[in-house]
């Protein structure tokens, strides 16, 4: 996932790029760089590193002229490099690109443009579209002819911005892209954040199409050629809300804020999905990483008090649609809606015309286009990279859905939300235990029947803020071969709250102790085979993966602090995975 913008205006490009490439940095932050167009040249500027400092260091901002684009990439294709980071400029340097997505022919046009002499200086995919357009361009001297010429050739899903002939002009094939306008300036951007809060309106680029910016104009066509008429929408205002308030990362403002965000999510749409879902025996429920955790939940919930046939399924394995007919509904949860593999599964099923529905957060992502019914959680813009209120703003989602279905009172999230507050409120004792955790290199985490997703979701943020390599496994399952590995330099988190699972659990740590390995209990009652407790409020059993989820980040969030790691950006990893 990359973040692409670009500007054209009457004020200079340079320090307008920089400030909302700031805005849009947790969607990679391996490197930056811009290029702008002033007297006919252009000039470029890009540094592997985050932009504070290479703008600091290399004055990204200082650059001249009023065209520009710029770019924060989170590598694909070729390695963490300078010269591997964006823009890149065709050989004969009048042309620059910057490039979200993945072009999958990208070296059989390479090796085309090496016997016409051309020259590659990176190892990315990307840098072929610049010498692809220059080849184009000067055989025609038309840019529009050229363009269309250029995204013949180009096999894969991607968006790009190039400044081509002094203008400016994006693609949009499979990856999103919006345009917006105020006083004669033009801002087209990857991201709503790369679009400035005075904008109300902006336009969404179709799916394969381009857009070129005149001086007066916006001109866009079909991948054909054919001139497209376009339409304005309405942005909604809390997506442009970024700031960290009092907090030291996003990452702690963004777990504390659960208590509230679980309570935002958008009922009418609920009800609207229940009613298309209600008589429907078959569901398939795809999601990928947390979303797969959040699908996991949903499925067990919709078997046990729905009576229907439900099956979760990672999204990257949805290749087969088994026993799927006209009656089967698809529904696919997302936090970005951007998610490569998410959206090829649900153009795979669209092209079966099953019944595809979305659990989404970003109203303005891909996904969004693609369902026939949008079921918002609203629980607002998420910017640490690992995911926190939107696990449990798809959870409370999930929960809803299913008293819809049911006809049944199953949860006061009222209640919900004040259960979370206790728990925050005595986060001392998880940042005690992250002060004796933080050299543990290997963990488990265990959890029983709806638990086990939750212990999935906890091992996952505990590697993505920690870096400690947590496995997460269904407590009886240890004793099947992982047993081997337990011994007195073990560490084992146990979700075990007082309900129908804690006795299993419960001979499952016995097990555990036995060979000498520490136990971090996460229940609302005290066990003394814990040699850690996570104390959690007593709440109805049923939805015990709300708050259960809550401790775990915590301590994910507090390792990577003792550890001296940057919460908010996770070494190799990028908030949303746009390519495949």
């Amino acid at each position: 996932m990359c973040s692409v913008i670009g500007y054209s205006g009457n004020n200079l490009a340079a320090p307008i790029l920089v400030k909302y490439l700031k805005k849009m940095e947790y969607r990679g932050y391996d490197s930056v760089g811009i290029s702008t167009c002033h007297k006919n040249s252009i000039i470029t500027k890009k540094k592997v590193g985050r932009i504070y400092e290479v703008n600091k260091k290399n004055k990204l901002d200082r650059l001249p002229g009023n065209v520009g684009i710029g770019h924060t990439r989170w590598a694909t294709h070729g390695s963490v490099t300078d010269i591997n980071a964006h823009p890149h400029a065709s050989n004969s340097g009048k042309i620059s690109i910057v490039h979200n997505g993945i072009i999958e022919n990208y070296m059989e046009i390479k090796k085309h443009l090496m016997k016409s002499r051309y020259k590659f200086y990176s190892d990315t995919d990307s840098e072929v579209i610049a010498n692809l357009l220059q080849y184009n361009f000067e055989k025609t001297s038309n840019i529009k002819k050229s363009m269309i010429n250029t995204i013949k050739q180009l096999h894969g899903k991607y968006s790009f911005i190039t400044i081509l002939d002094n203008k400016l002009i994006a693609v949009r094939h499979h990856k999103s892209l919006m345009l917006g306008t105020k006083d004669g300036e033009c801002f087209i951007s990857s991201d709503i954040l790369g679009i400035p809060i005075e904008i109300d309106d902006i336009i969404y680029l179709k799916d394969q199409s381009f857009v070129i910016l005149g001086e007066k104009r916006i001109e866009m066509y079909d991948f054909s050629g054919e001139h497209i008429r376009f339409k304005t929408k309405r942005i909604e205002k809390k997506f442009h809300k970024i700031s960290k308030l009092d907090y030291k990362h996003f990452t702690l403002k963004e777990i504390i804020e659960q208590a509230k965000s679980i309570l935002q999510v958008n009922k009418r749409s609920i009800m609207k999905l229940s009613k298309l879902i209600k008589n429907t025996e078959k569901i398939y429920i795809i999601g990928s990483g947390t979303s797969y955790n959040a699908a996991l939940i949903a499925k067990y919930l919709m078997v046990r008090y729905c009576k229907k046939i439900v099956d979760a399924i990672i999204a990257e394995e949805f290749t087969i649609l088994p026993n799927m007919d006209e009656d089967s509904a698809i529904i696919a949860i997302s936090q970005s809606g951007e998610t490569a593999d998410v959206i090829d599964a649900v153009d795979m099923a669209n092209k079966e015309n099953l019944n595809v529905y979305a659990i989404v957060n970003v109203p303005t992502s891909l996904l969004t286009t693609k369902c026939d019914c949008v079921v918002k959680i609203n629980c607002g813009i998420e910017i640490g990279v690992a995911a926190t209120k939107s696990f449990t703003s798809q959870l409370a989602t999930i929960y809803l859905l299913l008293e819809e279905i049911s006809n049944k009172k199953l949860i006061n999230l009222a209640s919900v939300s004040k259960s979370i507050l206790m728990i925050l409120e005595n986060k001392l004792e998880v940042i005690n235990i992250s002060k004796i955790l933080k050299n543990v290199k290997n963990m488990y985490v265990l959890g029983n029947g709806i638990h086990y997703p939750i212990a999935s979701e906890g091992a996952l943020k505990l590697k993505e803020l920690s870096t400690i390599h947590a496995e997460s496994m269904f407590g009886g399952e240890l004793k099947h071969g992982s047993l081997t590995l337990i011994d007195e330099n073990a560490y084992v988190i146990a979700i075990n709250p007082k309900d129908s699972t804690y006795d299993d659990m419960k001979i499952s740590i016995s097990e555990i102790k036995s060979r000498g390995a520490k136990i971090v209990g996460i229940s609302n009652h005290y066990n003394e085979l814990y040699d850690y407790w996570i104390r959690m409020p007593t709440i109805n059993e049923f939805v015990f993966p709300l708050i259960e989820i809550i401790p775990l980040q915590l301590l994910a969030y507090y390792l990577a602090l003792e550890k001296n790691l940057d919460p908010d950006h996770p070494k190799n990893l990028a908030k949303s995975v746009t390519v495949k």
